[in-house]
């Protein structure tokens, strides 16, 4: 990790992944816009810095870099800057992004990656690695499927650049893919009973990158995503869908910014340790009737994070030079970079099939993979 480039790196999630990345006996290079912050952090660790902003020369600050690591979010502000930038210096780019906006664009820049020898690999968190490598290995049970349907649990607190973005989204609709298309719909439009492990849940449907990064992956048409809820938060879903021209406004933004940078930080240490995270999902064969479910459980998604942005960079990083066709250029996701058991690899990571291929819908006797 010599040649790593960790940009916005004094955030809570880069903080994070700044340290595992110094842990494993890497010097990644940190930078951002706050001379004071980078400072501090390069110090506590011993590392280098670089100050700069992405509004002006970004190719110069990292031309000298195998790979660039973008831990600022919102991302949609923030990707394109520096994937430009990598573009003409021929820089590997990787993100923690969850934001599927930011993954349509870059799929949109999958030839010119190609062209410059770069690979392009947003979402190399808790968004999308687990649900990812879930739907590859779906896709390996059913490789006919026609319909992937994902669901998310969490748990834990948010940061604080995860909290600006979700504010930043606010007023935004939701999203599906249907028959290869991108769909607008609501904000929750739809509903599901999900087993997450624990009986059925309440689930609606959110704009989970998947969308994007699983249609990529596996070839599969239809995709919806949906995550665990209270019963009432369709309701207020609802709500705040209907409200989307007031917020929306610039001043109504603002202010909610102001009051996640003055309240919010992230998880605690106890919580980056205890708390967990599951994603289910079915694969199906519309026309046949086959079907594949399975779970992944992981530790607490910042956690899962921090693992796994630093295991995807130095997969990259050993990528790069003369075995750089370790790792396909061009735009990619983390199970088409690196496969389905990718997941499997990070600690505390375990996946149950539930119902395979050529069975009725019953869970069978489970069979239970994990890192261990």
């Amino acid at each position: 990790m010599n040649s790593l480039l960790v940009y916005g790196s004094y955030g809570y999630t880069g903080r994070l992944i700044a340290r595992e990345a110094v842990s494993r006996g890497g010097t990644p290079v940190l930078a951002g816009r706050d001379d004071r912050k980078l400072t501090r952090q390069a110090t506590d660790l011993g590392v280098e810095k670089r100050v700069f902003d992405l509004d002006g020369d970004v190719a110069s600050n990292i031309e000298a870099f195998d790979a660039v690591l973008n831990c600022a979010g919102p991302f949609v502000k923030t990707a394109e800057p520096l994937v430009d930038a990598c573009l003409e210096t021929g820089t590997d780019y990787l993100d923690i992004t969850g934001e599927f906006q930011v993954f349509e664009r870059l799929r949109h820049r999958d030839e010119a990656a190609k062209d410059a020898g770069v690979t392009l690999l947003p979402g190399v968190g808790f968004e999308v690695v687990p649900s990812d490598c879930l739907a590859a290995f779906l896709h390996e049970q059913v490789p006919s499927a026609s319909t992937l349907t994902l669901g998310v649990k969490g748990n834990g607190p948010l940061s604080r650049g995860t909290a600006r973005t979700f504010v930043d989204q606010l007023g935004t609709s939701g999203v599906v893919r249907r028959n290869d298309r991108l769909l607008e719909v609501p904000l929750a439009f739809d509903t599901r009973e999900i087993d997450f492990g624990d009986g059925p849940e309440h689930t609606v449907t959110v704009p989970w990158p998947d969308v994007v990064t699983a249609a990529h992956t596996t070839g599969i048409p239809s995709i919806e995503v949906y995550a665990s809820v209270p019963s009432v938060a369709p309701h207020g879903m609802a709500a705040v869908d209907s409200l989307g021209w007031l917020l929306e406004r610039r001043p109504v933004k603002d202010a909610l910014e102001q009051l996640v940078d003055a309240t919010v930080d992230g998880p605690s240490q106890r919580e980056l340790a205890t708390d967990t995270a599951t994603v289910w999902g079915e694969a199906v064969d519309e026309a046949t009737g086959e079907r594949a479910s399975a779970r992944v459980r992981t530790p607490n998604p910042y956690a899962l994070t921090t693992t796994a942005a630093v295991s995807a960079a130095t997969r990259l990083l050993e990528g790069a030079g003369e075995t750089r066709d370790r790792v396909p250029r061009g735009f990619q996701t983390p199970a088409s970079a690196f496969g389905s058991e990718f997941l499997l690899e990070l600690p505390g990571t375990e996946r149950e099939l539930l119902t395979a291929p050529n069975t009725s819908n019953e869970p069978e006797a489970t069979a239970l993979e994990s890192d261990d």
